[in-house]
């Protein structure tokens, strides 16, 4: 029976050995066939210095010689520009100009005279750089008689306002990154941020004012409570975490199926840049923007400055980030339509924000930056532009806490070379010393056996 029992021992040895050498064995190979992704390069280069470029000559040459600037189909910056002496120097910077009659003074102007007329819920306008004038949209919510009052008071602006009417709503989307619950709806978490001090998640003002208590999507511990905000006028809010830390993967913004981006700093976005949208609703959704500094007048109240984009979003997205090649540009305020149709989708802008709020990105180290640092200018990052088609998210990360960490995916991580190399060493070992103690214990048993049996 002994004897027995420890065949069993060895067997069970033998096989633990070899299961280890063959995990060992995946962690390396996968870990070596795995590259670490590089920095963006190439073309993902290329448009961002674009974008900066035309923000750069916009700033520098004033509102009353430029009207705006955006990205060509090959990721170009064009800027518009009032004269012809303004082109030269816009083209000696390296950017192709457009003449155009309105300037951005007038262009303002304009958008000013909107405001000051009796608001109308269901409409917004932005500024269509390409096309030099204000676009003004009404709903389906938008009666015959307020637009054409409306109407009357664009005819009294001049012919570069143009009015559309739009299918759908303009609503808030609350009701998506990581879903979070209060007794105000469903909304999604957006960027994490620090004051330096506590960790927050900055979303969308309309989830709920100051004082909401939020919650994870299937409830149980509290997430956090709104500490500050603005909405209407603008749209974000600032949720402090429970416990005042936002815990691992704080740079990281949920994708959906346990997927991730890594957010590595702060950007400003163009018109005609590719950009991404996540939301606890219909999940990871890309676009691009359409135009900038856009009023929407919601039912709940008038917020401006916004981003206009043409990605979609639905009821729960509220608060998602939307981002590209890993710079953080805005958190989902509303808009009309939806995923299966499409839409239109307006951003409240991460920089003002941030500022009014006294806070910064929690962000991936880069070389030459402590962790969580942010670069000091949205310049510095070329204004975050990417050319139609071309951008891309970011560098994919996994999310903690959701099955995209599960142990599968630790094992065969590319920073395993080393444990799956101690593993299969280990396991040599283990089973060359097996192989020893069967060698020993048959020796002795043959000892005994011929000293029992001789003469």
């Amino acid at each position: 029976m002994r004897h027995a029992r420890r065949r069993i021992v060895r067997r069970v040895a033998r096989l633990a050995a070899v299961g280890g050498l063959l995990l060992g064995g995946t962690m390396v190979t996968r870990a070596v066939a795995s590259e670490p992704p590089g920095p963006p390069t190439g073309p993902h280069a290329t448009v961002r210095v674009a974008s900066g470029t035309g923000a750069g000559l916009v700033s520098r040459l004033g509102t009353s010689r430029t009207a705006g600037h955006w990205l060509d189909a090959d990721g170009r910056p064009v800027v518009a520009v009032t004269d012809g002496g303004t082109a030269e120097e816009v083209r000696r910077a390296g950017a192709e100009p457009k003449v155009v009659r309105h300037s951005m003074s007038e262009l303002r102007s304009a958008a000013s005279t909107l405001r000051s007329a009796p608001r109308v819920p269901g409409t917004a306008w932005a500024f269509d750089y390409r096309a030099n004038e204000v676009v003004v949209r009404g709903d389906s919510t938008v009666s015959a008689s307020d637009w054409s009052r409306l109407t009357g008071v664009a005819e009294g602006i001049g012919d570069f306002v143009r009015m559309e009417r739009t299918e759908g709503e303009f609503t808030t989307r609350l009701n998506g990154a990581e879903p979070i619950r209060s007794t105000a709806g469903r909304c999604s978490a957006g960027f994490n941020v620090t004051d330096g001090r506590s960790e927050f998640i900055l979303t969308a003002g309309h989830c709920g004012p100051t004082g909401s208590v939020w919650f994870g999507d299937g409830g149980g511990d509290q997430v956090g409570e709104t500490v500050a905000g603005s909405f209407p006028g603008d749209d974000f809010s600032l949720v402090e975490y429970a416990d005042g830390k936002a815990g691992d993967g704080a740079d990281v913004v949920a994708v959906g199926d346990g997927k991730g981006v890594r957010i590595t700093g702060l950007g400003e976005p163009a018109v005609g840049q590719r950009v991404f949208r996540s939301g606890s609703t219909s999940g990871l959704r890309d676009g691009r923007v359409t135009a900038l500094d856009a009023t929407v007048n919601y039912p709940e109240g008038t917020v401006t400055g916004l981003i206009e984009t043409d990605v979609c979003a639905e009821p729960g997205d509220s608060g998602g980030p939307m981002f590209s090649e890993g710079l953080a540009l805005g958190v989902t305020s509303g808009g009309s339509g939806d995923c299966a149709k499409g839409g239109t989708t307006f951003f409240q802008p991460l920089p003002d924000a941030m500022a009014s709020l006294g806070v910064r990105l929690l962000v991936s180290a880069q070389e030459g930056a402590a962790p969580g640092a942010v670069p000091s200018s949205p310049a510095a990052t070329g204004g975050g532009g990417g050319a139609p088609g071309a951008a891309a998210p970011g560098a994919s990360a996994p999310v903690a806490g959701v099955d995209g960490s599960t142990l599968l995916a630790r094992l065969t991580d590319r920073r395993n070379v080393g444990p799956g190399l101690l593993v299969v060493a280990g396991s040599v070992v283990a089973l060359v010393a097996t192989r020893w103690i069967r060698a020993e214990q048959d020796r002795k048993a043959y000892r005994r056996h011929y000293s029992a049996t001789w003469g």
